[in-house]
């Protein structure tokens, strides 16, 4: 796959592809049978390493990307749970595109998801003409990750129904796939050494379609936690909302003392308590690091294509609304609360 300037978001590989060859090149460290690349290397292509120009991708405590690496390396299935917005996906994406080189193979979850758009389905003109042979096999993900040592991602598994989700049970457990229509070596696909999954769930839709115990018991969980440091999430929404911007055609970056007072205002809805320590109403809605790049990016624009000038506090307030009020009517109330009440009582950082 190949970058092309109208493609609004290219995979990981694509988009990192030179620090990926590089770091392949100059990797000496002893690889698991069927990655790409080392544990070590894959580890400094998602936190970064300066001293050999790659860059930090994944704002979090490196000894989660370790422990889930190690996972990987072994014959478990990696699970990431959170709240929304903690990044689990770009995670997921940034292992994949490490350890296979590919990043494509993922499995949407839904309530609409099939066990076809796992495993495999049939091409139903071929099938009708020649009966079940392996050219009418259309390889799903995981097919075709077993077979390409590949890293298959599963996003928000919980939103599946449960028999749904319980088509991966084999999968992980024997490391093989049966296609019963099949016969003879056709009829079964044994995973090559490199596949795995990893999964993903949020806490607020984990009780959507609880896994059973013994899916369960073919992952490892790892949580992925909200940002606690100020500066740390600052530093991330400025950087990725300027990338925004820039992408969307606006060629100036949000001014750093209005990206102060959003950020803060995230952090302070999210938590329920003001900088001082004074206690609010909390948002019943999650307010993400990647719902604040999302206002932000909606701040830039708002203020460059209908002004011509760089988003000020008043975008502030004309975007955060859509992005603090989702289904809960009182989250309006909390948030111009918050506004009247705490807003004007701030003072900038000195």
């Amino acid at each position: 796959m190949s970058s092309t300037p109208d493609v609004q978001r290219p995979p990981a590989e694509v988009r990192f592809a030179a620090e990926l060859e590089a770091l392949r090149r100059s990797d000496t460290a002893a690889r698991p049978p069927g990655w790409a690349m080392s544990l070590d290397a894959a580890r400094r292509f998602i936190c970064g390493d300066p001293a050999r120009g790659v860059t930090a991708k994944f704002v979090g405590d490196p000894s989660l990307v370790d422990r889930c690496l190690v996972t990987l390396a072994t014959s478990r299935g990696l699970m990431l749970i959170g709240e929304p917005g903690t990044a689990k996906s770009l995670l997921s994406e940034l292992i994949a595109a490490a350890v296979s080189g590919d990043s494509t193979l993922t499995i949407q979850g839904g309530a609409a998801t099939t066990e076809d758009q796992i495993k495999y389905s049939w091409n139903y003109a071929m099938l009708v003409a020649d009966g079940p042979t392996p050219a009418a096999l259309v390889p799903a993900p995981m097919l075709t990750g077993m077979v390409r040592s590949g890293v298959v991602r599963f996003e928000e598994i919980t939103r599946c129904p449960l028999e749904v989700q319980d088509c991966l049970l084999s999968l992980l457990s024997e490391r093989s796939l049966a296609v019963p229509e099949l016969s003879g070596p056709e009829a079964m696909t044994f995973a090559r050494q490199g596949f795995n999954v990893i999964a993903t769930a949020n806490t607020r839709d984990r009780g959507v379609n609880e896994m059973s115990a013994a899916l369960k018991r073919s992952f490892n969980f790892e949580t992925v936690f909200p940002i606690a440091d100020f500066d740390t999430e600052y530093r991330l929404v400025l950087d990725e909302a300027t990338r925004l911007l820039h992408e969307s055609g606006v060629p100036v970056s949000p001014p750093p003392d209005v990206m102060e007072v959003l950020v803060t205002a995230f952090r302070e809805l999210r938590e329920g308590r003001t900088a001082d320590g004074d206690a609010m109403d909390p948002m019943s809605t999650v307010m993400s690091t990647a719902e604040a790049v999302s206002v932000a990016h909606a701040m830039g624009v708002r203020a460059w294509y209908l002004r011509g000038t760089e988003p000020d506090p008043g975008d502030i307030v004309a975007t955060l609304a859509g992005a603090a009020v989702k289904d809960d009517a009182e989250d309006l109330t909390r948030l111009r609360r918050y506004l009247e009440q705490q807003v004007p009582r701030k003072r900038g950082r000195a």
